[in-house]
């Protein structure tokens, strides 16, 4: 049995696990009538990468790192290659990858099927942006050379596997000094304050997040935590502090920590509304009022999650929902109301994030547009969770936005053209391409992709 990392609605289907491109053509070909899905670390959190009663495609076999190109500062990795593994052959080379999510366990073939965002989307858009070509194995056992600007690339950008099994790819990296980040931290007393400071101030920053209080009242709905920074230069080692030394001896290591892993059964009932409800006022208070320049680790910045393996069983046996949506700049309203709406159900959320997107990129069926993203949890056993939600997702619907295809759990179809306007190209390009449906997934019957 398969689930996505919300642990909810598991369902079974046949698990094959290719080691080489002749291997991923057979398990294509051979795969019956309920077709096939692509699976990487299993990261998305609702059912993208399973599919009932078919086949899943365990892309992890495919896990070689084929060329680093210093002089045009590009990595061709297979399709199974995860982050966390780019991060430690590339970091000590002076590379860091483009764009990372919340974790580093996603393989680069789940970064490009999800086209996934980061902290810096403002600054430099979506995964799939930094791709400079990719093999896509397709339904007919073809395996093809697929490049940026070809309707084939922009519908397999946040295709969420649909459109075939992408086998390898050539991605642009940035280049780093360090392996640390100088970071500005500061607190911020309500919605408003925040919108009005990221709005001023986001352009001065290659990362930002701030992390949001979505139980508080009154005057301080919305109050936040708000995380900026960028790549420590060498220079930056100069100061004082445990990072700083440590990293002088050697400026791009890379060692993250990692605690024991959180138990197998955690006491249903454990996250409500009260307990989460003092988690979050103690985590707002405790944060710096205002500290610039802060050197910390690269994982603690970017994926302190990572730190705990199997965090998501935090949540009970019932798993939790993820809920994403990004709505335009000048829809604030309805990003308001979406949030006084959440603080008036008391949905026990802690882990809340609010960023600033910049322009989207091409995928038909990528999430990110300019705008605003709300991201939080919700334990999935909350009563009335599945109304309550429908009601978020009318407000994001009828605001112009949309949903993050690799978090959702239960959306309604029927709001899914709204949000995604060239959805009927995605599928007729997928009808053309894969007749018989032979890659699907529960996401795509669920959905209609």
């Amino acid at each position: 049995m398969l689930t996505g990392w919300g642990r909810t609605a598991p369902t079974g289907a046949q698990v094959l696990r290719p080691h080489t491109r002749q291997e991923a053509v057979e398990a294509v070909l051979a795969c019956g009538a309920r077709g096939s899905i692509p699976r990487g670390l299993g990261r998305s959190y609702g059912d993208a990468a399973q599919n009932a009663g078919g086949t899943v495609l365990d892309t992890t076999g495919l896990d070689r790192v084929l060329a680093i190109d210093a002089a045009a500062g590009t990595v061709t990795c297979e399709a199974g290659v995860s982050l966390h593994r780019l991060m430690t052959v590339l970091l000590p080379l002076g590379w860091f990858v483009p764009v990372t999510p919340g974790t580093r366990y996603v393989t680069v073939g789940g970064a490009i099927g999800a086209d996934i965002h980061g902290k810096n989307h403002h600054v430099s858009g979506s995964f799939t942006r930094h791709v400079r070509s990719l093999e896509l194995l397709t339904a007919d056992g073809q395996v093809r050379q697929v490049a940026p600007g070809s309707e084939l690339f922009d519908a397999t950008a946040g295709g969420m596997g649909l459109t075939g099994l992408v086998l390898s790819a050539t991605v642009r990296l940035l280049p780093v000094e360090t392996s640390l980040m100088t970071v500005d931290t500061e607190r911020l007393p309500d919605l408003d304050s925040l919108l009005a400071t990221l709005t001023a101030t986001d352009h001065r920053y290659r990362y930002s997040v701030a992390w949001i209080d979505l139980l508080a009242r009154g005057t301080a709905a919305g109050r936040a935590v708000l995380t900026r920074g960028d790549h420590a230069p060498l220079a930056a080692l100069e100061g004082r502090g445990r990072p700083a030394r440590a990293a002088r001896r050697e400026p791009l290591a890379f060692r993250p920590v990692r605690l024991p892993p959180a138990p197998r059964t955690v006491p249903g009932g454990l996250l409500r509304g009260s307990t989460v409800g003092a988690f979050n006022k103690l985590w707002y208070h405790k944060a710096p009022r205002r500290r610039r320049g802060e050197l910390q680790r690269l994982a603690s910045f970017f994926h302190p999650l990572d730190g705990l393996p199997h965090w998501n069983r935090v949540y009970g046996s019932a798993g939790f929902v993820q809920w994403q949506c990004v709505v335009g700049h000048e829809h604030d309203d309805a990003l308001r109301r979406i949030v006084r709406l959440i603080s008036r159900r008391s949905c026990p959320s802690f882990l809340a994030v609010l960023k600033r997107f910049g322009p989207g990129d091409p995928g038909w069926l990528s999430f990110p547009t300019e705008g605003w993203t709300l991201a939080l949890d919700i334990p999935a056993g909350l009563p009335g969770l599945a109304d309550f939600l429908d009601l978020l997702d009318e407000e994001v619907a009828v605001a112009g936005g949309r949903l993050y295809l690799a978090k959702d759990a239960r959306m309604r179809p029927e709001l899914l053209p709204a949000m995604y306007p060239r959805l009927d190209d995605f599928r007729a390009l997928r009808a053309r391409l894969d007749p018989r449906g032979l890659f699907t997934s529960d996401l795509a019957r669920r959905l209609a992709l």
